[in-house]
């Protein structure tokens, strides 16, 4: 893994976005289990990795607020294709440093341009993986119409929202979450992006890097590697994974699932090695703009049948038949955008907020 070191006394952007709390919570979705890479380092300030940059973010009751560290220098990128080939493609990013390591990244469908430019484009980039553009407090008054429960929880869980993530971050993330809890999906990650990310700059003490591309997970030697760093099992999915994506088109072609119907995108994830339907359900609300998947695991099973669907208490496992009744059930409920809504509930039931009778 090649890396470079960066000094940086001060953000190469900041900013202002006015957003009201009660339509976004950092606190809550940068903690609910959809992204592993955020860190309160210091109370209320959020530090993680986006689009290859360090990003701190804080709120207050009408704005977040941001500081971006990292490099800014542009360069011309290198896309590998499926057959090893590869080609320069322009990349005006601002992100990567020259000849580290070939990838299959495409350009990002919101690049940063120029360089005097990037202040309005990073602002750009935040506002699309935070979804600003969808009011959650008209979508919370249309279910709470419809749905006495999700009212009555929700009250206590305004700004809850859907983060639209990159899709090849967001997937590998949850094939490490098989079997497994928060605080060690992070650790999987973290230990993904440490040995196949790139370094993209230290800040306050602490090396920051970026997210493997498929190119880098793909090599041989990585599922034995990630079996002795702790993976198990899924250290097979990943490496394979990786593979597939390739043979298919690279991280175009996972990309490119956001332009197909739901029920075709998640037939494709279904066909890569260690995805479920959870996971593919989680990849396709999370980072490929279906807004109806709706994830089910344990937490959701649950809530379904307390005050849902009483019948599934007397079940005993979540068949494939039961999974997609219970996802069936909430879309009929909820609409088109049942997956945000169960994303609501589901956060009310983490065990860090259950016993918070209001937001603070």
């Amino acid at each position: 893994m090649l890396q470079f070191v960066r000094k940086m006394s001060a953000p190469i952007s900041s900013g202002r976005i006015l957003c009201h709390i009660s339509e976004i919570r950092l606190d809550r979705i940068l903690v609910n289990g959809q992204s592993f890479r955020w860190k309160e380092e210091n109370p209320g300030i959020w530090t993680g990795v986006l689009f290859d940059k360090i990003l701190k973010l804080w709120q207050s009751e009408t704005a977040i607020s941001y500081q971006i560290f990292g490099n800014t220098k542009q360069e011309l990128g290198v896309e590998v294709t499926a057959t090893g080939s590869s080609k320069k493609v322009e990349v005006a990013t601002c992100l990567k440093e020259p000849n580290i390591v070939p990838t299959d990244s495409v350009i990002k469908q919101s690049v940063i341009g120029e360089e005097k430019h990037c202040e309005n484009s990073y602002e750009d980039l935040i506002k699309d993986y935070f979804q600003l553009n969808i009011k959650v407090g008209n979508l919370y008054q249309k279910w709470s119409g419809v749905d006495s429960n999700f009212q009555s929880i929700s009250s206590k869980f305004e700004g809850i929202r859907i983060l639209r993530q990159d899709p090849v971050e967001n997937l590998f993330s949850f094939i490490c979450s098989s079997n497994n809890h928060i605080s060690r999906i992070s650790s999987m990650v973290e230990k993904l992006c440490e040995n196949y990310g790139r370094e993209v700059g230290k800040f306050n003490g602490k090396t920051y890097f970026s997210f493997p591309t498929t190119f880098e997970l793909s090599e041989d030697g990585v599922e034995s590697e990630l079996r002795n760093l702790g993976f198990g099992y899924r250290a097979k999915y990943i490496n394979k994974s990786a593979q597939q994506i390739l043979e298919k088109g690279g991280e175009t072609w996972l990309r490119s699932l956001r332009e197909i119907p739901y029920a075709e995108a998640k037939k494709e994830l279904l066909a890569l090695n260690g995805v479920g339907a959870k996971v593919a359900d989680c990849v396709c609300l999370m980072s490929l703009d279906k807004t109806d998947a709706l994830p089910v695991d344990t937490h959701v099973w649950q809530i379904a049948a307390r005050g849902y669907m009483p019948s599934l208490s007397k079940c005993k496992s979540l068949t494939d038949k039961l999974y997609n009744e219970i996802g069936d059930h909430f879309r009929t409920l909820w609409g088109p955008y049942a997956g945000w809504a169960q994303a609501v509930l589901f956060t009310a039931d983490l065990r860090q907020f259950k016993e918070k009778d209001k937001i603070p």
